[in-house]
């Protein structure tokens, strides 16, 4: 959970009136009681009326509540239509994350901006990726963010299988399809494997540093000398 996240759901605990304790919060919060005591005090310093102290507990004083969230009627729809988008087509854990976030986002509005959600029409179909495909995009963006090498079991257009160890550096999606750009220690070059086209994958407990050559924006610059971007990354270059 971001920071963030949890200092909102620490405010939401603390809004009932009653006394909580650390050991509660992090219980709930799935952290540690000293990041609570980090946590409470960054909320108080910024004027959130929180009394107690360590060892004892925490309640919040009455009247206080969380600022309402403005927004322009076409950043509502923005949020809504990419919520929506991101339900069709991404990961599953992506698809329940955006159905979360519209229901944070309704909570803090005033009663006018919370209907234009229900008034915005723009949709998306509601089975485009198959689950397959959503578990695998889950395990794909984990392992960027925790920088884990993962070993593919890949399928090219012909079918042809092979295992390959991974350096995962983003996710691209292209309308229906999406694919990973890595880092291939096979080839020793970029690549991008498309979603669709991993049989399995896991990450094998084994992460990497940044390397000059081997980063994101070193494929960025390969991207740059060459003649347009294509249709799919790996057009020009077989994985």
């Amino acid at each position: 959970m971001r920071r963030a996240d949890r200092l909102f759901q620490i405010v939401q605990h603390l809004r009932g009136g009653r006394l909580v304790t650390a050991r509660m919060l992090g219980e709930w919060l799935e952290v540690s009681e000293r990041t609570i005591y980090r946590d409470i005090a960054d909320l108080q310093s910024t004027g959130v009326p929180i009394d107690g102290e360590a060892g004892v507990g925490y309640i919040m004083r009455s009247g206080y509540e969380l600022p309402p969230l403005m927004f322009t009627r076409d950043e509502i729809v923005a949020l809504v239509a990419g919520a929506r988008m991101v339900r069709a087509f991404g990961g599953a854990a992506m698809a329940r994350s955006a159905e979360e976030a519209l229901v944070k986002i309704g909570a803090v509005l005033p009663d006018n901006e919370r209907e234009r959600i229900a008034r915005t029409e723009i949709h998306a179909p509601l089975y485009v990726v198959s689950q397959n495909d959503r578990e695998s995009i889950d395990v794909v963006e984990r392992a960027i963010e925790a920088r884990s090498v993962l070993t593919l079991d890949y399928r090219d257009e012909a079918g042809r299988g092979t295992m390959r160890d991974v350096r995962p550096l983003g996710l691209w999606f292209w309308g229906k399809v999406w694919t990973l750009v890595a880092w291939c220690e096979m080839r020793g070059d970029f690549r991008a494997f498309r979603i669709d086209r991993i049989a399995s994958l896991n990450a094998g407990g084994r992460t990497f540093k940044p390397e000059r050559g081997k980063q994101l924006a070193d494929f960025y610059r390969t991207i740059e000398v060459r003649e347009g971007m294509p249709r799919s990354i790996d057009e020009k270059k077989p994985a």
